[in-house]
């Protein structure tokens, strides 16, 4: 169905999905349009609600343009409110992900993807993360249903790469930061129960890492093409919020999985925030390394290689033993725990003086 204003430069197609606060449809650009918008490409997906409801959406619009420009998150190309049978409606147009979600595509893979296409698409979302934390937000609902698979441009094959969507959920750390300082009242969780973090179900804090342990659950339901906590379909939701929050439980990982995609999911799923590793030190990890370049690579800062080392010291101070799961570890790792503790805390010590002294 078209909805459209006097002078609209696209035409609605039919709906492709619906949210519950908005819903998307396809949208091709009108050829007479081409001198006034020829950015638009044409065929896109248009996000639209009643403007009484739209004000997520614009929210999101407006998020969306503290991105422009990154390959890894889904792209916007403006918004536009139109007008059918006398009633508003506000429209944001955006990128066509024709490759569908990411959930459809583990859904239809029998089973989970090969871990050359799971190393290859968490690179992308990492490089994606790495953008929204470096502009001081927060995406608080990193799931495979908001993960989407555009079809690449630079690729003469059917060749799809993952960009990260749907910012309803997002938020500015420094405003949140302000607005909890001003309301007693607690803030509302964000995102959706099976990736929510510790921190988040315990005091509600959704920063960077958060962001993170969502993330390591997406990278094992990639593999196993099951949720990453092993839990019955009907289970009770404060059921799981308490094995999330409370418990010393970690989420499964896939046994199959390479050692260096087990290690890559230790450092997603501590339990402590503060000991996660950040979507910048993830980055430079054996899993996701060789999909990434050199030119962009993100530069570690000083802070960063203290925590890389302080992660160290904190996982060998017990042999190694501290944040095992699932049989992740080499079994190695344990004996002899002097001496990787002396080792990760000497390293700890170098990284911290040349920090200081910088």
């Amino acid at each position: 169905m078209e909805r459209q204003s006097q002078g609209g430069m696209w035409m609605r197609g039919k709906t492709i999905g619906r949210g519950s606060l908005s819903t998307v449809s396809l949208a091709t650009a009108k050829q007479k349009s081409n001198k006034r918008r020829s950015h638009l490409p044409p065929l896109m997906a248009v996000k639209w609600a009643e403007v009484s409801r739209s004000g997520t959406l614009q929210k999101e619009r407006e998020i969306l343009t503290r991105f422009e420009g990154c390959p890894h998150i889904l792209r916007c190309y403006g918004d536009e409110i139109t007008t059918e049978n006398g009633e508003l409606t506000y429209n944001v147009l955006l990128e066509y992900a024709s490759g569908g979600t990411l959930a459809s595509r583990i859904k239809n893979s029998g089973g989970g993807l090969p871990e050359a296409d799971v190393r290859r698409y968490t690179c992308s979302i990492l490089q994606g993360l790495n953008y929204i934390h470096d502009r001081g937000y927060v995406h608080c609902d990193i799931k495979p249903q908001n993960i989407v698979l555009v079809l690449c441009s630079s690729s003469s094959s059917d060749d799809y790469v993952v960009k990260i969507a749907d910012f309803g959920s997002a938020k500015n750390t420094m405003i949140e930061q302000r607005k909890r300082r001003k309301e007693s009242r607690c803030l509302n969780l964000r995102g959706t129960p099976l990736y929510m973090s510790p921190e988040c179900v315990l005091r509600k804090e959704q920063e960077a890492p958060s962001d993170i342990w969502a993330l390591g659950c997406v990278v094992a339901e990639m593999f196993s093409g099951k949720p990453a906590w092993n839990c019955k379909s009907d289970i009770n939701i404060d059921e799981l919020l308490s094995r999330i929050g409370s418990s010393r439980e970690l989420p499964d990982t896939p046994s199959e999985m390479s050692k260096e995609g087990k290690d890559f999911l230790k450092r997603c799923f501590v339990r402590t925030s503060n000991f996660r590793w950040t979507a910048a030190m993830l980055l430079h990890h054996p899993f996701v390394s060789e999909n990434v370049g050199l030119q962009t690579a993100p530069e570690l800062s000083n802070d960063a290689k203290v925590h890389l080392a302080g992660s160290y010291v904190e996982e060998s101070a017990l042999g190694g033993q501290k944040r095992r799961i699932n049989g992740s570890d080499d079994p190695s790792i344990g004996e002899d725990s002097l001496k990787p503790s002396i080792k990760a805390f000497n390293c700890y010590k170098r990284l911290r003086r040349c920090a200081t002294a910088t």
